[in-house]
């Protein structure tokens, strides 16, 4: 079985920790990618991040994710609301696809309330900041490897009175 989960960002995402801190936090993607390779190697997964201002590079990189990975975590960024060529991309991937946004996009500006990604995505986690990308990988295991590979909630033991 494939263990390889790509995770891809679009245009912008390279200038987080710069670009609106108040909007996007102030971790950078090198910040981020960081956690998330440290988190899927304790998974046993292999984690492969990549960043492009380029739509069509985007594309390229999901058509190979085809045959190369388990799965995809996606932030497309400002192709979220204007990308058909990356949403047929996805539709076109027979994988787990999560779509990513740091920022809750329905309680921004209105035209950034509409995804053409959402329709061909397995699932959306969005406004929980950089947190959102270890989500999405926790939310890529359990699709991956199946709800028995999550890990267990830690019980509290309770002294008695």
């Amino acid at each position: 079985m494939k263990r390889k989960i790509l995770v891809l960002n679009g245009p912008n995402l390279n200038m987080l920790g710069t670009r609106q801190p108040e909007i996007y936090g102030h971790d950078t993607l090198a910040d981020i990618e960081g956690r998330l390779r440290k988190q899927g190697k304790a998974r046993g997964l292999d984690v492969d991040c990549r960043q492009s201002n380029h739509e069509g590079e985007l594309v390229t990189w999901i058509q190979e994710a085809r045959t190369t990975c388990a799965g995809i975590i996606i932030n497309p960024g400002a192709y979220t609301h204007t990308s058909v060529a990356i949403r047929d991309a996805l539709a076109a991937c027979d994988l787990p696809i999560i779509e990513l946004h740091l920022s809750n996009i329905h309680k921004r500006e209105e035209f950034r309330h509409h995804s053409y990604m959402t329709a061909v995505v397995t699932g959306t986690i969005l406004g929980f900041g950089a947190y959102g990308y270890e989500l999405a990988l926790e939310a890529m295991v359990r699709l991956v490897d199946g709800p028995a590979a999550a890990p267990k909630p830690k019980t509290r033991s309770r002294r008695k009175k």
